[in-house]
């Protein structure tokens, strides 16, 4: 009992549960506990920002042909839009199919909306394709650093790698440095992760208590429309991608489980990106590969986001007798193939894209986005446990289609033969000696890269 309970997803599911309980029974306590699990993420977002520069900028000095980071970086987009487009056109057919605002009847002109009126502002402008590219370039890199911006970082980061490769050894003084950096932001990530359960307890609580499972029962065709479809996006459409990447996704579930329930408690996929890097680079996927595509991913690929944005919109035209032709849900699909890709990993930010996809059609109410508010934060956990396993899922199969995987690594560590069960061995020390991970050299199109 002593080790089963020393595991860490069995602590997070004790916190997610022992949360939902204080919320329900005793709610005007349950959601006094909201800083526990925004002190969590917060603690991640503080190491997040370094670990995805430090990752990027080795991985691209360490390469020795640039030509390889192109098209690592082009398959990776040509996934991604794949990837979410078919998501988002998923949510289109599910939500029309099943219906689950037909019959509300409500009138929108009747709403209050002072609820959302932070998320409608923030929206109220979305940017057009020329400001998005305007925005990939930072003002100054401690502001792109400091605001936690993925893209910008990404941008500076590629660029600062790809001067480190161009300038040889003279290099080597900066590139150990900053390996020696990601140990020193690794081993911080293993303290905050201790602290994990009590931020999933908090979180639940606040959620429990603030919003009740009354405002579940209420709207709970749409909410179990939401699970069910991402349970289905996960086990059809990401299992066929891994059977076709040659590994087994129940495996592979197994492997980041702890990641998983951490997911469920912080509802929110950005709270474990350092650790998911570390384990898919443990698991014999090429540093490189992990360190471009997954930053990226969570901006340019979040599949349960996609999900819930077609679902959710769709839903407030039932709920609200907004007649929609097809060439208005294909639109609606338009949009959202540009304004989904501004997404992040953090809770709110679904509704504030939503809320911008809405403004900028003028069809459907926007107003009707108050519907939403009770069960938003419940169907973010199907959103962020979507998210997560998509883009870690889509890691795997970038790094095989570019041939960046070691994969006898990978079926022994899914096979349970190489996962250690200390979160130390696995985020604090070096690879080589605490971590017991060996130097991976893979084939990367003809050229050699050591992650």
């Amino acid at each position: 009992m002593r080790r089963f309970f020393g595991k860490l997803y069995v602590q997070v599911l004790v916190g997610v549960f022992a949360g939902a309980a204080l919320g329900f029974f005793v709610p005007h306590i349950g959601s006094d506990f909201k800083p526990l699990g925004d002190v969590f993420i917060k603690l991640i977002k503080m190491v997040f920002a370094p670990i995805i520069f430090a990752t990027v900028v080795l991985g691209i000095a360490r390469m020795e042909n640039m030509k390889e980071l192109g098209r690592v970086g082009v398959r990776a987009l040509i996934y991604f839009e794949i990837l979410s487009t078919f998501a988002l056109a998923l949510g289109l057919v599910v939500v029309n199919v099943v219906g689950p605002g037909k019959g509300m009847n409500i009138d929108p002109t009747q709403l209050d909306t002072k609820a959302i009126a932070g998320y409608t502002a923030a929206g109220a402008k979305p940017e057009g394709f020329i400001d998005f590219l305007m925005h990939l370039v930072p003002t100054s890199v401690v502001d792109a650093l400091a605001r936690n911006d993925i893209l910008q970082i990404l941008v500076f980061a590629t660029m600062f790698g790809v001067a480190l490769s161009h300038i040889g050894p003279r290099a080597k003084p900066v590139v150990d440095f900053l390996d020696s950096f990601t140990h020193g932001v690794f081993s911080i990530v293993g303290m905050i992760m201790r602290l994990a359960p009590l931020a999933a307890f908090g979180a639940m609580a606040f959620t429990v208590g603030k919003y009740g499972l009354g405002s579940v029962v209420s709207l709970g065709k749409l909410m179990g429309t939401m699970y069910v479809t991402c349970f289905l996006f996960v086990a059809v459409v990401l299992g066929f991608i891994a059977r076709l990447s040659g590994f087994s996704l129940w495996k592979f579930l197994k492997y980041i489980k702890d990641e998983l329930f951490t997911v469920l408690g912080t509802s929110s996929s950005e709270s474990v990106v350092p650790q998911l890097m570390r384990k898919l680079e443990h698991a014999g996927i090429s540093k490189p590969v992990v360190g471009l595509v997954v930053p990226s991913g969570l901006t340019f690929n979040p599949d349960g986001q996609c999900i819930y944005y077609t679902m959710a919109a769709i839903f407030i035209a039932q709920a609200t007798n907004t007649p929609l032709t097809m060439t208005d849900q294909l639109v609606v699909l338009g949009v959202l193939l540009l304004t989904s890709k501004g997404s992040a990993g953090v809770t709110g930010s679904g509704f504030i894209t939503l809320a911008a996809t809405l403004a900028s059609m003028g069809k459907i109410p926007v107003a009707g986005m108050v519907l939403l508010l009770g069960v938003d934060r419940f169907m973010s956990e199907a959103r962020a446990i979507t998210n997560t396993i998509g883009n870690a899922v889509g890691t795997i199969a970038i790094a095989r289609w570019v041939g960046a995987v070691d994969r006898d690594r990978l079926a022994q560590v899914l096979d349970g033969k190489s996962d250690p069960e200390n979160l130390d061995e696995l985020y604090e020390g070096d690879d080589d000696e605490a971590s017991n991970v060996k130097p991976i050299r893979v084939e990367l199109g003809g050229a050699r890269i050591a992650a």
